[in-house]
């Protein structure tokens, strides 16, 4: 196994890529949401990239137009399409054996893929999609049904319960959350609406994995049919799944995708 750093052109534009080489046939793309470069926050994606790499599969990673060392105006994960598909071409370029292409896309990368209706790719795992319109991203609540679930947790805990019971909680602060609880559920955004009919349009694997005490993914498990088979959740979880048994599960999920069957 090796890391691989390379160019490719997108619409005019030079984007940088890494490729960690690995022999198998299915290979991983890893689309960075946000600005974020494909290094990763505390460089995470690099993290894991030489991880699946180690489990026999290429690994391409690579910065969008305007983002890190590529090229280009910065269009935001709305019009990235044409990026995704010009890693994709350069990625079995550079792995000719690579037979099955797999995108991992977090927050607005994972957006990106549904709105592209996977974008070439063979299978998708997408993790806590980004459902906030612009008016709401500065909002930081977690939507009511986190709140009541969270209530719930710790109605069931003896100790919470106990501190109750004996003035340990801000009422002012509980009366707040619960008038929040008690508000209904919010709609789903037009954004949401349109990564769902763009999901419908991929007729590969699909794995939507949520971490649980994130609110991007509550935000988008609210809006989201519950009925949807293809949802996991990751208890205790954060954004970017950087907890040791959150990053183990996310790594396991990967490897399971890797491995399936087309």
């Amino acid at each position: 196994m090796s890391r691989l750093h390379l160019t490719f052109a997108c619409e005019g534009s030079t984007l940088a890529a890494t490729l960690d080489t690995a022999p198998l046939t299915s290979g991983l793309l890893l689309v960075s949401g946000g600005n974020e470069l494909r290094s990763g926050a505390f460089r995470g994606q690099a993290r894991l990239a030489q991880t699946i790499a180690k489990r026999g599969f290429p690994v391409f990673r690579y910065d969008r137009r305007g983002v890190g060392d590529s090229e280009g105006e910065n269009l935001g994960f709305t019009q990235s399409e044409p990026d995704i598909r010009a890693a994709i071409e350069a990625f079995r370029a550079i792995a000719p054996q690579v037979k099955r292409v797999v995108a991992l896309g977090n927050c607005d990368a994972a957006s990106a893929l549904m709105l592209a209706s996977g974008a070439g790719c063979d299978a998708l795992v997408l993790s806590n999609p980004w459902t906030i319109e612009d008016d709401d991203a500065e909002d930081d609540t977690p939507p009511p049904q986190a709140i009541r679930a969270r209530y719930l947790q710790k109605l069931g805990n003896p100790r919470e319960v106990m501190r109750l019971l004996g003035g340990g909680v801000n009422l002012r602060k509980l009366a707040h959350g619960l008038a929040r609880a008690a508000r209904p559920a919010p709609g789903a955004s037009d954004l949401a609406s349109r990564m769902r009919k763009g999901l419908e349009r991929f007729d590969g694997n699909v794995s939507i994995l949520l971490a649980s005490s994130d609110r991007t993914a509550q935000v988008f498990d609210a809006v989201w049919p519950k009925d949807d088979p293809r949802v996991s959740h990751c208890e205790g979880a954060g954004h970017a799944f950087a907890e040791p048994h959150a990053r183990d599960w996310l790594e396991a999920r990967l490897v399971e995708v890797l491995r399936a069957s087309p």
